[in-house]
C-alpha cells in the first residue's frame, strides 16, 4: 500500500478526498517551509475496508504503518520505542473535509516503559517521560480500549488530593509515576500486552481511528452538516513534539481573524506545559496573555507572522493548531476556521478589499446564509450578570437551562428554547449542541472543537464560566451565589461572555454598511433570491 510522506524536504502533495483535508494542509504547509513534524498519511480507501474487516486491509495497513515508521526514523534519527533515543507518534484522523473533534486522536503511540527510560536519558526531564506514559495510558484507554475517561479522572483527582496539589500539572515526576502505575494497573487486563509493544499500539491505534468514522457522534454531525457523501477517513501518523516539557513548552490553537466577529485580529489561546488535547478538548482553560508573553516572549511575532502566511496561501481564515517545545514553534494543522454567519459576511468583504478572493468568489462563500435575516442582538440594560466567562461564539440566546443533551432534547421536543450548560465542552454532546439555542460551559476556551462547532452552528456560546456549578444528577446549577434549576430561563451574551438569569430585553439592528456592499455585487454578478440583502 502506498503511504504518502510529509517533510519539509519532501511533501508529497495530493487532493483531500484522497488522504484528508488534515494531511493535504499539512503538506501545503511543509511546502511552504514552516516548521511542521514529518509524518506519513494512510488513505482514506482503507477505511471502509478496516470497519469492515476484510483480512487484506489488515495486511495493507500493517505494512503501510512499517513503511510509515521507517520513514519517520530516518529522518528523525529516532527509533519507534527505543531506550536511548525513543520517537513517539501521534495518531490523527483526517477527513476530505473538516468535522472538528468527532473523529479520534491517540497522543504518544509507542511510549513504553522502554521509551519512557529513553525519554528521560535524552531529556533529563524524568517528568515529561512519565507524563507522556500516562497521557498514553489515558488516550490509548480511552479510545482503543474503550474504557470510560471517568475512569482515569478518578485516579487523577485522588492523586491531586493526596499530594495537596491543585491539579495535576503541579504533580512531580515521582507522583506521575504513581498515577501510572494505577492506570496501567486499570486497563492492563483488556489490553493484553499492548502496553509494551510499540508496534502493537500503533497498528490498533490506527484502526481505532478509522473505525471512529462510525461513532454516534461523527455520523450525528455528518448528517447534521450534510457530510453523508463522505467516503472515510485517513490516518495521520506524526512524529510527536511536546509542550508538556515545562513553561518554555505549551499547546495552543490560534485563529488569523476573530470567528465570532470576524474583526481582523489574531485569536490565540495556549496552554502552557501541555498537550494539544488539553486545549482542544475544553478541559483546561489557556493561560493569560500575560503569563504567555513572560514565558515565551516571541510567540506572538513568530505566530503572527505564520498566521499571515498561511492566510496568503489559502486564501481564507484559517484555524491553526500548534505546539511549542523549548521555545520552539511547531505547525500541526490549519484549516478553514469555521465561523459565524455575521463573522463570514465582514470576512467575505475584508478578504475582497485585500485582494485575496474575489467578489464572486466571497458572494460564493456567503451563499447559505440567508442575510436579509441577519441581525446583531444586544441586551437593553439587563444590568449585573448573574456570571461571566469568556464568549466564544457572539450572538444573544434565551432559554430554558438544560444541564444534559438529553435534557436539552426534553425540552425542545416541547417546543421551548434550550440553552444547553455543561461542566465541559464534549463534542459528544453534538446532539445537544443542534438542539439548543447557546451553549454554556464551566471550563474550556474559545479554541476548544465544541465551540467551533457551536460558531460553526452559529450559536452563541460563552466557555470558562468558572461561578458555574453543576450538578447534572439533581439538574441544578448555581451561578456564584444564585440557584438555577432545570427549565428556569437564563439569557446569554456570547461577545461579552455574560450570563443572567430570566428573560432580557433585546434590540435589533442589522449590519446595514457590510449587508449594502453585498448587495452591489450581488447586481453586478446578476445574482437575486432570498440572499439578497433586502431592504428594511
Amino acid at each position: 500500500m502506498h503511504i504518502v510522506r510529509i517533510d519539509a524536504d519532501a511533501a508529497e502533495l495530493r487532493p483531500a478526498e484522497e488522504i484528508g483535508a488534515k494531511a493535504a494542509n499539512l503538506a501545503r504547509i511543509a511546502a511552504l517551509g514552516l516548521p511542521v513534524p514529518p509524518a506519513f498519511v494512510l488513505p482514506v480507501k482503507l477505511c471502509a475496508e478496516i470497519i469492515a474487516g476484510h483480512a487484506h486491509a489488515t495486511r495493507h495497513l500493517r505494512d503501510g504503518l512499517k513503511e510509515g515508521i521507517s520513514f519517520l526514523e530516518s529522518v528523525t534519527g529516532k527509533r519507534f520505542g527505543d531506550r536511548r533515543q525513543p520517537l513517539l507518534v501521534s495518531v490523527r484522523s483526517g477527513a476530505a473535509r473538516s468535522m472538528p473533534g468527532m473523529l479520534d486522536t491517540v497522543l504518544n503511540v509507542g511510549c513504553t516503559p522502554d521509551a519512557v527510560h529513553g525519554l528521560v536519558r535524552a531529556t533529563g526531564r524524568p517528568r515529561l517521560a512519565w507524563d507522556c506514559r500516562r497521557r498514553f495510558l489515558e488516550s490509548f484507554g480511552e479510545t482503543v480500549l474503550e474504557f470510560d475517561q471517568a475512569a482515569f479522572a478518578a485516579c487523577i483527582s485522588e492523586l491531586v488530593a493526596t499530594e495537596d496539589a491543585g491539579s495535576d500539572r503541579e504533580l512531580d515526576s515521582e507522583a506521575l509515576e504513581r498515577l501510572t502505575s494505577r492506570e496501567q494497573a486499570l486497563i492492563e487486563d483488556r489490553a493484553d500486552g499492548l502496553l509494551e509493544d510499540a508496534f502493537a499500539q500503533l497498528e490498533a491505534a490506527a484502526q481505532a481511528v478509522y473505525r471512529s468514522w462510525m461513532s454516534e457522534r461523527a455520523m450525528t454531525y455528518r448528517n447534521l452538516q450534510h457530510l453523508e457523501a463522505l467516503e472515510g477517513t485517513a490516518v495521520t501518523v506524526q512524529a510527536m513534539v511536546f509542550g508538556n516539557g515545562g513553561l518554555a513548552s505549551g499547546a495552543g490553537v490560534a485563529f488569523s481573524r476573530d470567528p465570532s466577529t470576524g474583526a481582523p485580529r489574531p485569536m490565540i489561546d495556549l496552554v502552557l506545559d501541555a498537550q494539544g488535547e488539553d486545549v482542544v478538548s475544553g478541559r483546561r482553560a489557556p493561560d493569560t496573555a500575560e503569563a504567555i508573553a513572560r514565558e515565551l516572549p516571541k510567540l506572538e511575532s513568530e505566530l503572527g507572522d505564520v498566521l499571515r502566511r498561511l492566510e496568503h496561501a489559502f486564501a481564507d481564515v484559517q484555524d491553526v493548531e500548534f505546539t511549542v517545545e523549548n521555545g520552539r514553534l511547531w505547525i500541526l494543522q490549519t484549516r478553514a476556521a469555521k465561523r459565524t454567519p455575521r463573522a463570514a459576511a465582514r470576512i467575505a468583504i475584508d478578504l475582497v478589499h485585500e485582494g485575496l478572493i474575489s467578489k464572486d468568489e466571497a458572494l460564493g462563500r456567503i451563499a447559505e446564509i440567508d442575510l436579509a435575516s441577519l441581525t446583531e442582538t444586544r441586551l437593553v440594560a439587563p444590568g449585573r450578570p448573574a456570571a461571566t466567562g469568556i464568549g466564544a461564539s457572539g450572538g444573544i440566546a434565551i432559554g430554558r437551562s438544560a444541564f444534559s443533551s438529553e435534557g436539552a432534547q426534553r425540552l425542545s421536543a416541547a417546543g421551548e428554547p434550550v440553552i444547553l450548560l455543561r461542566p465541559d465542552t464534549s463534542t459528544a454532546d453534538v446532539a445537544g449542541f443542534a438542539l439548543a439555542a447557546g451553549i454554556v460551559t464551566s471550563v474550556g476556551a474559545r479554541t476548544s472543537h465544541a465551540a467551533l462547532v457551536a460558531r460553526q452552528m452559529g450559536k452563541p456560546c460563552v466557555v470558562d464560566c468558572r461561578e458555574l456549578k453543576i450538578d447534572p444528577a439533581a439538574k441544578r446549577a448555581q451561578l456564584g451565589n444564585l440557584a438555577l434549576a432545570e427549565g428556569e430561563w437564563i439569557t446569554i451574551e456570547g461577545d461579552a461572555g455574560e450570563l443572567y438569569l430570566g428573560r432580557c430585553e433585546t434590540i435589533r439592528t442589522r449590519p446595514e454598511a457590510e449587508l449594502a456592499e453585498i448587495a452591489a455585487w450581488q447586481a453586478q454578478s446578476g445574482q437575486h433570491g432570498r440572499h439578497a440583502a433586502a431592504p428594511q
